[in-house]
């Protein structure tokens, strides 16, 4: 059993990352510009993921219908865009041990197009996110990710579905 190393643990507090603010995690070891430009690929930029992943990048785990890769959620950011379009990342927490980085965030918005096939409600909703990303120089090789839609589901009036529609 190896000893365990000292933390070069950083925290970052209410950071907002996407085109609208001009928050950005300030970070001197690089770790903050790949943050930043990854999360501005989630608020509704997928290109920006080519600079930031490497081509065989891991999402774990998949959301139903994603391809693997960053080509395989290019769609899904898009599609999500789409029905969030005031959707903003704000990131709490980030802490660095070595290669490894946690965010904890939320992602808000209000939901005016289809998502998960449930039709737009014109519900303002903020939904928790935990990830835990892996880099590589520079770059994100495996990103494990937690994000509470039954909360959304229950913010946008779709949770706990009455009996009439669980019929």
């Amino acid at each position: 059993m190896s000893p365990l190393r000292p933390s070069s643990a950083h925290t970052m507090r209410r950071t907002h990352v996407n085109d609208d603010r001009t928050n950005r995690i300030d970070m001197s070891d690089g770790v903050g510009a790949t943050l930043n430009t990854f999360y501005r690929a989630f608020a509704g930029e997928p290109d920006l993921l080519d600079q930031v992943v490497t081509a065989d990048w891991q999402d774990i785990p998949l959301l139903p219908g994603q391809g693997t890769g960053p080509e395989g959620i290019k769609p899904m950011i898009r599609a999500f865009k789409q029905a969030i379009p005031d959707l903003s990342i704000i990131i709490h927490d980030v802490i660095v041990d070595g290669d490894r980085v946690g965010v904890r965030g939320a992602m808000t918005g209000t939901h005016t197009g289809e998502w998960f096939s449930l039709a737009p409600t014109g519900r303002a909703f903020s939904v928790t996110l935990h990830e835990f990303h892996r880099i590589e120089s520079g770059r994100i090789t495996h990103t494990w990710h937690l994000e509470d839609w039954f909360g959304w589901l229950n913010q946008v009036g779709a949770w706990p579905l009455n009996k009439k529609d669980a019929s």
